[in-house]
């Protein structure tokens, strides 16, 4: 929770740019964010977004990390060549997107990596938003050891065949009956993608097959209601989004 820790307990990390070995092998960078200490500490996999492995993500990272998580970012677009996060993330949609093969091979990768720490006490989760929400549902379907995930108004997990592309082939909706973690979801009323309907489709979906899930609906609250660095961010809805993915990381992970 926000501002639950004591003044006299000691807090420190360290963040830095890392190489892991990513899709088909390949080396890709990630930003890793971490408590200093010998743990343990669960792990978090930060799936990055459409605006690109920006600087909202590391400063998300550094959050995590401070709340006692060691948490890693990879940069799925690594293909799309350098530059800075805006141009990088242009180049990606010119060109279709990153895969979901590609992506889900790289959070597997990043899964692992945690898991692997000498600090880590086992457990890692995902999370996502925009279409990094929507790839924290399709890795938690598809992907094994995940023990929990929080999917942050990500668009097209709902997805109609024509909207389906070869980067993006298959809904993450039809693979649901495979989720085997907790999942949680925050979500803006005034958001258009995924809308209101949409969201409600998915819940009827995991409610049929009985996973375990919460869902948190915020009124006054579009897409990207978290990012204080837009005109999207809704302090109040916010904060308590905020403080429900921290309560349930808690519960799951530590």
């Amino acid at each position: 929770m926000w501002n639950s820790f004591k003044i006299s307990d000691y807090e420190g990390m360290i963040a830095e740019t890392i190489r892991i070995n990513g899709h088909e092998g390949k080396p890709i960078r990630a930003y890793l964010a971490r408590p200093l200490g010998a743990g343990p500490y669960p792990g978090i996999t930060l799936i990055p977004h459409m605006p690109g492995w920006d600087e909202w993500l590391r400063e998300t990272a550094r959050r995590f990390a401070a709340h006692g998580f060691s948490v890693i970012c990879p940069n799925i677009f690594e293909d799309f060549g350098d530059g800075t996060p805006p141009e990088v993330s242009k180049r990606s949609m010119e060109s279709g997107g990153a895969t979901d093969k590609n992506v889900m091979e790289d959070v597997d990768a990043s899964l692992a990596f945690l898991r692997n720490q000498t600090t880590s006490n086992g457990k890692v989760g995902v999370i996502g938003m925009c279409s990094g929400g929507r790839h924290t549902f399709l890795a938690a379907a598809t992907l094994d050891g995940i023990d929990a995930a929080v999917d942050c108004w990500g668009g097209g997990v709902i997805s109609p065949p024509e909207k389906l592309s070869p980067a993006r082939p298959v809904a993450p909706i039809d693979y649901a009956e495979g989720i085997k973690c907790p999942i949680l979801g925050i979500f803006g009323n005034e958001d258009v993608m995924p809308t209101p309907e949409e969201v409600n489709q998915t819940e009827e979906v995991l409610k049929k097959f009985g996973k375990t899930y919460e869902f948190h609906r915020y009124d006054g609250a579009g897409h990207g209601f978290w990012y204080y660095d837009r005109a999207p961010y809704r302090q109040e809805q916010a904060m308590d989004a905020w403080n429900k993915t921290l309560e349930f990381f808690d519960k799951y992970l530590k």
